[in-house]
């Protein structure tokens, strides 16, 4: 069996700890033949830990190999395909990964893949871009869950003074959730410090007002 077959065969294991190894293993010595081993086995890993260790090990070799790859996998992947690859080029923080940042990406109806585009465009965004992003995101809010709207609020955030006349402008929408959301984020990003208990306090608050109203 050729070191290709082995390294498949590794990545495939059925024991989560082999993968984990195996992983780490191609990121300690990187070789640009496993690339593709490396990036295929990140669209399907059950496992929250190896799926680290690969974008660890894919963080390892040069961006100019690996940053095509994970846009392709962004463009055509499954889901968790595409949640991944928008996860690594995060953490490769590669310019030319802003090119794979849409509004249709951003919006994405898996609510793991935009949280991932989310966080991910809130890195790579280049520097006079923000206002264009932050427009972008402000058209998710009062999305999902509350964990979901703290991810939001966290990218939002991240881009500064830059949101505040959007949030203003969304703390006064008819929508109750976006509201909320917005008065939350606009809390939040007055106080980062404060963590998300203000937030989730404030959510709840501006909620709980609505409730009473109605």
């Amino acid at each position: 069996m050729n070191s290709m077959n082995l390294v498949s065969g590794a990545l495939q294991h059925s024991n989560p700890s082999a993968r984990l190894r195996a992983a780490l293993d191609l990121g300690t010595a990187p070789d640009p033949r496993h690339l593709d081993a490396l990036v295929q086995r990140c669209a399907v890993e059950p496992d929250f830990q190896v799926r680290e260790m690969l974008t660890w090990a894919l963080i390892r070799h040069p961006t100019s190999l690996t940053v095509p790859r994970l846009i392709e996998a962004v463009r055509t992947g499954g889901a968790l395909a595409r949640s991944q690859a928008l996860h690594t080029l995060s953490k490769i923080k590669d310019p030319a990964a802003w090119a794979v940042i849409t509004e249709d990406l951003i919006s994405d109806a898996d609510d793991e893949v935009a949280r991932s585009a989310w966080r991910a465009a809130a890195v790579l965004v280049p520097a006079g871009s923000e206002g264009q992003l932050a427009a972008m995101l402000g058209t998710q809010l009062g999305r999902g869950e509350s964990d979901v709207q703290r991810s939001l609020s966290r990218a939002l955030v991240a881009l500064g003074s830059v949101i505040e006349p959007m949030v203003r402008q969304a703390a006064s929408s008819t929508d109750d959730s976006v509201r909320a959301h917005a008065l939350a984020t606009e809390a939040l990003l007055r106080d980062p410090d404060a963590g998300f208990a203000v937030f989730e306090a404030k959510r709840i608050d501006a909620l709980g007002v609505v409730d009473k109203a109605g």
